[in-house]
């Protein structure tokens, strides 16, 4: 970490200068911040992150090292996808010394195996402030050679982070169709430990084919109006009155099919402690989040209503239909990592099913 040239540059021109760590490159990508304290092994495989320049609010990044690769079920234990996701990572502090019992390589090899270009040094306190005044960014990591920015969210990324063809898991009775759109590990374990064959199809996939007894849409990064045939595919679905629930993109995805409409969020939410109210109970639970867009929530048409509320923005959190066939939220109950107090809308998802 000699180099001291290395840099993170903002589409405006505002310029932090910092240390290099991990692989030694130039990427560019769209900056976003997650306020989360812990969990980097988890966000850096979220593939809700496609294409995006990372930054973490927590000051202190690589104590704990990168877990090993270990799998059960077909999955990786310890990380949401199988491999790194971001474009690239900015933090504070780098502790170059990790220390864990499940650590089995340090944070900059974990990137370097991956090639992702990563700086520390940055004063990400001031980082975030801008990106929540200013909104999102686009960026660029420069090392060794400038690049050109780009904006990720021009392109289908959910294309990319899609599977290329059905995988399943589980042996239940009940057939779940699982539109992977980026779908997060922990939700297909979520699924399989309440007893249920998870089909896990691309995101384009005929949803029809498999017979399902219910539809599950992952979560997923970039704008959802990119994923045209994912949305009529889950018209179909509806007609058909099989049942659905979605997370995430799926929510975004899930009130787009119903014929509402999504909008991007200034700076979006990306973190683990994310206050949502139950609009039919008036709880407050805390979420685990990283979403860039949302629903317009009065564009749902009749029939529709909202589910979740953030108590913070008040945004959509969630949607349902009179009928409860249909319905999703913003947030992750599956958390990984985060709170895990709304884990228990699998098991609706579960009774949805009979």
């Amino acid at each position: 970490m000699g180099k001291t040239d290395a840099r993170l540059v903002l589409e405006d021109g505002t310029t932090y200068h910092g240390y290099p760590f991990g692989h030694e490159g130039s990427v560019a990508g769209e900056v976003v911040f997650n306020t989360g304290m812990v969990g980097y092994p988890e966000a850096l495989t979220d593939p809700s992150y496609k294409g995006q320049v990372l930054v973490l609010t927590y000051p202190l990044i690589g104590n704990y090292g990168v877990p090993g690769d270990s799998r059960s079920g077909g999955l990786l234990e310890n990380f949401e996808s199988d491999k790194i996701q971001i474009s690239g990572l900015v933090i504070s502090d780098y502790s170059k010394v990790h220390n864990h019992w499940n650590s089995k390589l340090s944070l900059s090899k974990w990137l370097i195996e991956h090639k992702i270009p990563a700086l520390c040094g940055i004063d990400t306190r001031a980082l975030t402030k801008k990106l929540r005044e200013k909104g999102v960014m686009l960026g660029k990591i420069v090392y060794d050679h400038d690049v050109e920015l780009s904006d990720p969210n021009e392109s289908n990324l959910v294309a990319h982070v899609s599977i290329r063809k059905p995988v399943e898991y589980g042996n239940g009775k009940k057939r779940v169709v699982l539109v992977d759109c980026g779908v997060k590990n922990n939700i297909i374990r979520c699924l399989v430990e309440r007893g249920l064959k998870v089909i896990r199809v691309p995101w384009n996939h005929d949803l029809l084919k498999f017979g399902p007894d219910g539809i599950f849409i992952s979560n997923g990064p970039g704008d959802p109006k990119m994923c045209k045939e994912t949305i009529e595919n889950i018209k179909k679905a509806m007609e058909k009155k099989i049942p659905v629930m979605g997370i995430c993109l799926g929510n975004q995805l899930l009130g787009l099919a119903a014929g509402a409409d999504t909008y991007k969020l200034k700076y979006g939410h990306r973190s683990q402690n994310q206050p949502c109210i139950d609009t039919e109970t008036k709880r407050c639970y805390i979420t685990s989040q990283n979403h860039g867009y949302a629903i317009d929530a009065k564009k749902l048409p009749r029939g529709w209503k909202e589910w979740f509320v953030n108590a913070n923005d008040r945004t959509n959190e969630g949607i349902m239909h009179s009928s409860g066939r249909f319905c999703s939220v913003q947030f992750h109950p599956e958390a990984m990592c985060g709170p895990t107090d709304t884990e228990f809308l699998f098991d609706r998802f579960v009774e949805m099913l009979r």
